[in-house]
């Protein structure tokens, strides 16, 4: 990977998919404290979001607050219902966001293993000169998305780094 201390790094999370590939390949939860920490490395952060989502319970506070104080700022839709379907996508705002930051970025690290992202990739990449990078969990990471950037940072690589295990109550029998 090439970096260089003065490359300006704009880091965009979709944590509804970080969480999920977290929580169903290692019933885990994911530090995005570790993720922010290696998508900037030595370069300058200029700025980092967190896509989320929110409930009407609002019982997702607390982690909202926690994403906060790691230096992220919020982003935060509201969970549609429709008909009994749940709907909370981020992808459309990620993109604009993006596109929308590129000119005053060198590099726009993504992370989320999504391959609706590989056309906004692709844009950045060609049209805005940027320097792409996507960090996820290589078993939830469209190939597509892999081949068009710059650079991938396979999260399941490093466990230990970048997931914070469940606590699993036993039960004595």
């Amino acid at each position: 990977m090439i970096t260089y201390k003065e490359q300006r790094v704009g880091v965009f999370i979709d944590v509804q998919n970080m969480y999920y590939s977290a929580k169903n390949l290692y019933n885990a939860k994911v530090n995005f404290g570790n993720i922010l920490e290696t998508a900037v490395g030595e370069r300058k952060l200029i700025r980092s979001s967190a896509y989320v989502v929110r409930t009407k319970t609002g019982e997702e506070k607390v982690f909202f607050e926690a994403l906060e104080k790691l230096g992220l700022e919020i982003r935060e839709k509201e969970l549609m219902i429709y008909g009994g379907t749940k709907k909370a996508d981020w992808d459309v705002g990620i993109c604009i966001d993006t596109i929308s930051m590129a000119d005053r970025l060198d590099v726009i690290v993504l992370a989320s293993g999504d391959g609706d992202f590989v056309p906004l990739m692709q844009y950045l990449k060609m049209n805005k000169g940027c320097r792409v990078e996507v960090m996820a969990f290589r078993e939830t990471t469209s190939s597509k998305l892999i081949e068009t950037v710059d650079d991938f940072v396979d999260l399941s690589q490093e466990k230990r780094k970048y997931l914070i295990s469940s606590r699993v109550k036993r039960t004595i029998s």
